[in-house]
């Protein structure tokens, strides 16, 4: 740490956005573009407020990044402007920075020390930013290349499923030596980065090159083809000497119960944003567009925002999010979540400066239909959440009714988990209470040769988690094969992040 007082000297400074009425007519990122020079300068500057902290939480494992990201180390290396030295480190722990950089929420951040007190010292250090910059630079500079195994073990590995867990751990297999193979049922690579996170977050060239990367390394990929149909698990068994499952857990929560359910224009989330984001592939219009419409996403997270903002690019005539739970605070509250765990804070996403309108404490009720069956409106009502006995929520109405004009609904309320399917029939692998796969500490599952990692095994969570648990289960994978692997392990599979219970 050169300057203790950098936090002091220097003033947290977020990435600069595109204005509002520019940024809605595309789908390109919405960040504005920085010449090279200036955006290292003013990241290296930023890396300035790093303390350096001899108890670093921002890569603690329970209330940092699960990834343990060595930021204290890269920040002194960008302070420095030594780009090429940061990005090694970086990538010593994390497969993808340009995609955490782009779409993780940043727990880091919120375990830096510098938030503790954030009216004091003027807020965490910008890690997100700083990381994203620094794989982009090396990206433009072309200090990436593949990094082809030096030695081949014989062995076969399939990894089934293309996302942020299945791409880590094939990525480490190749590079161990492992001829690895990745099946992805989609027609094109990248899970949920591919289709579920929308162009305007994650422009789907910046996963194209890295995809590019893993085929110069020697990882082979599959598309159009789904596991336990068209290439079976007997199949399986024959051609591969282990298995990773990275299936995700794509089972979209749903409300079938509320009155009207089945009228046409009411979708779950995903049927909005994979069609939107084939458009953006340049797969012709998406079967589902919010043009003109007034649209209510129903869902308060992450992937309502993904609906926001795109409603907003395919011109929506109004948009309203509504959340059952109330407004959170605006700042961090100790008794509830003292630091370094994860504060529960009112958050926005870009999406949400953009327009539209978001209800807290609200919920439908039922929806109204027209004379085509087609949805024209939605009954709300203001509604109270509770805990049963068996910790399960009650959502309660309390207040009067209201209907709110709506031509499309999307159910954007999370996912439970694992998509059934004969794949886990056939391996005889059972769901937990939670929708997800189990394993041993070795993330082995009770598929003697077949291990799990991911939202597969860990339930819908954050991409650093994803990531950490497709390099720890490489590690499981290659010392099943080989009786010993130097590959890192960050995680272990029962880690859970700090939080109050």
């Amino acid at each position: 740490m050169a300057d203790p007082q950098g936090f002091l000297k220097v003033v947290k400074r977020e990435a600069v956005k595109r204005p509002i009425g520019e940024r809605v007519k595309d789908w390109k990122e919405v960040y504005s573009h920085q010449p090279t020079s200036e955006r290292a300068a003013e990241v290296s500057d930023q890396a300035r407020r790093c303390m350096d902290c001899g108890i670093p939480f921002c890569h603690s494992g329970t209330a940092g990044c699960p990834l343990g990201n060595l930021i204290p180390e890269w920040n002194d290396l960008v302070r420095r402007d030594r780009w090429d030295a940061a990005s090694d480190r970086l990538h010593a722990t994390n497969n993808f920075p340009e995609f955490t950089g782009r779409v993780c929420p940043a727990p880091c951040e919120s375990a830096c020390v510098l938030s503790i007190s954030e009216a004091a010292t003027g807020g965490s250090v910008t890690i997100k930013r700083v990381e994203q910059t620094i794989a982009d630079l090396a990206w433009e500079e072309g200090s990436i290349v593949p990094q082809p195994p030096t030695i081949t073990t014989g062995k076969r590995v399939a990894v089934v499923g293309s996302g942020p867990a299945g791409l880590a751990a094939a990525q480490q297999l190749t590079r161990a030596g492992h001829d690895v193979t990745v099946y992805e049922r989609d027609d094109r690579l990248g899970g949920l980065l591919r289709y579920g996170i929308p162009e305007f977050k994650l422009e789907k060239s910046v996963l194209d090159q890295r995809l590019m990367q893993m085929r110069a390394e020697g990882t082979h990929f599959v598309t159009d083809c789904e596991v336990g149909i068209d290439f079976t698990v007997e199949q399986l068994r024959e051609s591969y000497d282990a298995v990773v499952l990275a299936v995700g857990a794509l089972r979209a929560r749903d409300n079938m119960e509320v009155i009207g359910r089945e009228l046409d224009g009411i979708h779950l989330a995903m049927e909005h944003l994979v069609p939107s984001n084939k458009e953006c592939e340049g797969d012709g219009p998406t079967s589902i567009s919010a043009a003109d419409k007034h649209v209510v996403i129903i869902g308060g997270g992450d992937t309502g925002a993904d609906c926001l903002g795109t409603a907003h690019r395919q011109g929506a005539a109004s948009v309203t999010q509504l959340d059952y739970n109330p407004a959170p605070p605006g700042a961090r509250d100790d008794s509830l979540s003292p630091w370094p765990s994860w504060p529960l804070v009112l958050r926005t996403s870009p999406a949400h400066a953009e327009g539209g309108v978001v209800r807290h404490q609200v919920a439908v009720q039922r929806f109204l239909g027209d004379e085509r069956g087609h949805v024209r409106a939605m009954v709300l009502a203001e509604v109270e959440v509770q805990r049963d006995a068996d910790g399960r929520r009650v959502v309660t109405p309390i207040g009067e009714e209201v209907e709110l004009p709506c031509d499309l609904a999307l159910f954007a309320i999370g996912f439970e988990g694992v998509e059934h399917g004969p794949l886990l029939d056939e391996y005889g692998l059972a769901l937990t209470k939670r929708g997800a796969l189990s394993c041993g500490p070795d993330w082995q599952t009770t598929a003697p040769g077949v291990f799990v990692c991911g939202d597969a095994h860990r339930g819908a969570s954050l991409v650093v988690w994803a990531i950490a648990e497709g390099r720890s289960a490489a590690h499981g994978v290659d010392a099943f094969l080989t009786g010993h692997s130097e590959l890192p392990s960050p995680v272990h599979p029962t880690a859970l992040p700090l939080a109050v219970v």
